[in-house]
């Protein structure tokens, strides 16, 4: 499952893309400063816009997972036939990562391979943070069964929302069940990058 993200949105964009999709945006820990990163990795920090009081988002850069039964991280969570009534966030991405097996014989890594949003220069993954004793705050991504453009790669898939349904999402006015549902063809562009 993915493991392995990247975001290179700054923070003016950030703030404009939410404001055009009815979301305000504050910043309770100060302004980020979102560097541009082609590889986020599990236990890294990244940045998440979650519901603050008031109706607004906030914008805030938080650990990529956290731990669970036996100290493995949880940065992938199954979305399946649940409600999440609480702890909903969004990640801020342009771009994810799958890996299979190697095409090529003898090829000892596995093909890499990176899936973004048609048509958008980032995207949204679905996600829920919460406050873990021992790190913080840290968040894990929701996943879905795969739509056809991922299932030649992984028999799973990071929920990516449409703009349209980010208000939706931190707002838990809708069902997650309604919101979190595996992408149509032609929805996600792969390119082949190792």
């Amino acid at each position: 499952m993915c493991n392995e993200y990247s975001s290179k949105v700054d923070v003016a964009t950030v703030n404009a893309d939410f404001a055009a999709a009815g979301i305000l945006l504050g910043a309770s820990d100060g302004t980020p400063n979102l560097e541009a990163r082609d590889s986020i990795r599990i236990t890294e920090t990244a940045p998440i816009v979650r519901m603050a009081e008031g109706g607004a988002g906030d914008l805030v850069q938080r650990r990529w997972s956290w731990p669970g039964p036996g100290g493995r991280p949880v940065y992938n969570f199954r979305s399946d036939n649940r409600e999440f009534p609480s702890g909903r966030c969004l990640i801020i991405a342009d771009g994810f990562y799958e890996f299979t097996d190697p095409a090529e014989p003898g090829k000892k890594r596995k093909d890499k391979w990176r899936f973004t949003l048609a048509g958008e220069p980032w995207f949204c993954i679905a996600g829920l943070w919460r406050a873990v004793p021992e790190l913080g705050e840290a968040f894990t991504m929701l996943t879905t069964a795969p739509g056809p453009d991922i299932a030649p790669y992984h028999d799973r898939q990071v929920a990516v929302l449409r703009r349209a349904d980010w208000a939706a999402w931190l707002g838990g006015s809708v069902s997650a069940k309604a919101l979190l549902q595996p992408l149509p063809a032609g929805s996600l562009t792969v390119e082949r990058v190792g």
